[in-house]
């Protein structure tokens, strides 16, 4: 075991060299006590996360990769002091990789630490100076191999590089596996893989791209013209051309609320300002850059707007007659729900109370159907129920 002088000074190398080569990049290193800033990237890592330390635990992660990412910030993850200790100790690799030709193994640039210049009296004596050139050549010629670009395991439609690719074992719960990649040489956040995933990819069923389509599709999306982020979006609302003024995301931080600490989409469209907490997706695909604010406005706010092109997404399942939905103000509580026959032997679906923004946008816009807004409420019970095997009892009925 590598003493902790000896690792802060591997650290204090490794991290000179890393800034070396990107300046501009926080720089964290992966240790026992969880992710570490060092050197400068402390005070500006305290100042973005306002931490009161210089790290952070591993399930914190996602949140301040996000922080960091919105402040403009690129992030490199290291973890060569972990490797160092391994190799010392002649283990395997910590996060036991799977054995498979697709993913490939870690290659960490060598340091002078890790590999002392040997020397033999014999040796130097022998050797004379045109020997040592030649040499010397060889060695040149040898080193510039070992940094050769690492081919890509796919390059992506925006000619992203993916490399590193490859599932790895929780050290914490074995059961877990966790599937990650680099993209241009930035480590991608780890994501926890199905265990059917997992199987298909021990047996080589599934590749490395199809991976990332899986865990990381907006990754490899096409991103859009950033034009679009630098000027107003308008889309077409049910009077006229709707003008999105401002759209940001930030993270919620009333205490008092039940979205605290959750990441939200910020709208201002004409005199209307609207907030949402925004799912992993929509998160993904806005600082990814595959969708525009007038999408992902769209997607979150178009009930509020009443947008005729935010209800086209909903859809009712085949075998459903739209003839059997039902949308009426309940007695008991004089509120507007909607509920669907679901054909012979099933039944009715239970009465869901729509907002009254989809109440308007069926009555006064006329910018949503009925089937649209039964889909949109009763979508997940219908497909339960129509999967669900009828019960002997109705079945029985039916025949009779």
């Amino acid at each position: 075991m590598i003493s902790q002088k000896t690792k802060m000074e591997r650290m204090s190398t490794e991290y000179n060299r890393l800034k070396a080569i990107h300046p501009d990049s926080i720089i964290l290193f992966d240790t026992e006590k969880g992710y570490e800033l060092f050197g400068q990237d402390i005070e500006v890592g305290k100042k973005i996360l306002n931490l009161d330390t210089n790290h952070f635990a591993p399930e914190l992660m996602e949140d301040y990769l996000f922080m960091l990412v919105k402040s403009g910030k690129h992030i490199i993850i290291n973890d060569e002091i972990d490797v160092y200790e391994t190799k010392l100790n002649n283990k395997q690799e910590a996060h036991n990789p799977i054995d498979n030709t697709d993913m490939p193994r870690k290659k960490k640039e060598k340091t002078p630490q890790e590999e002392p210049v040997k020397t033999t009296k014999s040796a130097v004596d022998e050797t004379t100076p045109k020997e040592k050139k030649s040499e010397s050549q060889s060695a040149t010629q040898g080193e510039a191999a070992e940094r050769k670009p690492r081919e890509p395991q796919m390059v992506t439609v925006n000619g992203d590089k993916v490399t590193h690719g490859h599932a790895y074992q929780s050290k914490t719960n074995p059961e877990d596996w966790y599937f990650t990649a680099k993209i241009n040489g930035e480590q991608l956040k780890p994501q926890k893989m199905d265990p059917a995933d997992l199987a298909a990819y021990q047996q080589k069923e599934l590749t490395v791209p199809q991976l990332m389509e899986r865990y990381y599709p907006t990754k490899l999306m096409p991103r859009v013209p950033d034009v679009s982020y630098q000027v107003a979006n308008v889309l077409p609302g049910p009077e006229g051309n709707l003008t999105i003024d401002k759209f940001n995301v930030y993270k919620e931080t009333d205490e008092t609320r039940a979205d605290y600490g959750k990441y939200k989409f910020y709208a201002q469209v004409g005199d209307k300002k609207m907030s949402t907490t925004a799912s992993r997706e929509d998160l993904n695909a806005y600082f990814d850059r595959v969708a525009t604010p007038g999408q992902l406005v769209e997607r979150n706010f178009g009930d509020r707007l009443h947008l005729q092109s935010h209800y086209e997404q909903f859809r009712l399942p085949e075998g459903i007659d739209p003839k059997g939905i039902r949308v009426a103000k309940d007695k008991e509580d004089n509120k507007w729900k909607v509920s669907v026959d679901l054909g012979e032997g099933r039944g009715r679906s239970s009465r869901q109370e729509i907002s009254f923004d989809d109440g308007y946008s069926l009555f006064k816009t006329k910018t949503a159907t009925r089937e649209q807004i039964a889909a949109k409420y009763l979508n997940d019970e219908i497909g339960t129920k129509l999967a669900a095997p009828l019960s002997m009892e109705k079945s029985a009925s039916m025949k009779m």
